[in-house]
């Protein structure tokens, strides 16, 4: 069994936070637009990723660009610290659709590279 590669796992990281801070801020703000680059980098994470390093990668991917995203988006007239534990929450959805968006990145690899499947 491989292990997973923390590299792997800080790049999903930092590519959930760039993302959710130019869809924020940036590009389409605004827009269901975002989605687009969103689950493309998704699906491309999970390519990139070995067996079971998918759901690692794209569960943090997914939660980082979702929590992001929220937090660089805020402008409320609460105190943003109140907000993150809603955040927090809301970003565990993120996480679930950067596992899929991983395992179906995993999954196209799988059959693209592997024979007679």
């Amino acid at each position: 069994m491989k292990k997973v590669s923390l590299v792997k796992v800080m790049v999903s990281i930092l590519a959930g936070g760039i993302l959710g801070l130019i869809g924020a801020r940036y590009l389409f703000v605004g827009s269901w637009l975002s989605l687009i680059p969103w689950g493309m980098v998704g699906l491309l994470i999970g390519y990139w990723s070995h067996m079971r390093e998918w759901l690692i990668n794209g569960s943090c991917y997914g939660f980082v660009i979702a929590f992001v995203f929220m937090m660089a988006g805020y402008a409320g007239n609460a105190s943003l610290i109140s907000r993150i534990p809603f955040f927090a929450i809301l970003g565990l959805f993120g996480g679930l659709c950067g596992l899929v968006l991983g395992l179906m990145g995993f999954e196209i690899k799988q059959r693209l590279t592997t024979p007679g499947r």
